[in-house]
């Protein structure tokens, strides 16, 4: 029997690499990660999704709190005089 020829590695066609879907848990295929529009993701759909679920806070960083821009600056009150002013 006969060992398959494997695949010339000097040809000019780039390799291509396998990924996984964070989001789906799909695998896919990629050459760069420069030419693949949608990595990390395997679709434009799951990157949506992905982003949608941190606009709405259903993905969240552990930490301290950050208070709301109207709550972090409370304008000074004015000074009053003492001589009723």
């Amino acid at each position: 029997m006969t060992k398959p020829i494997p695949p010339d590695s000097s040809s000019d066609s780039p390799r291509q690499k396998k990924g996984r879907c964070p989001r789906c848990r799909k695998e896919f295929l990629f050459t760069s990660v420069a030419q693949h529009k949608f990595f990390p993701f395997c679709s434009q759909r799951c990157r949506d999704v992905d982003l949608g679920n941190w606009l709405t806070g259903k993905y969240v960083i552990p930490g301290k709190e950050v208070p709301k821009p109207d709550e972090a600056f409370q304008a000074p009150e004015p000074e009053s005089d003492d001589d009723g002013t």
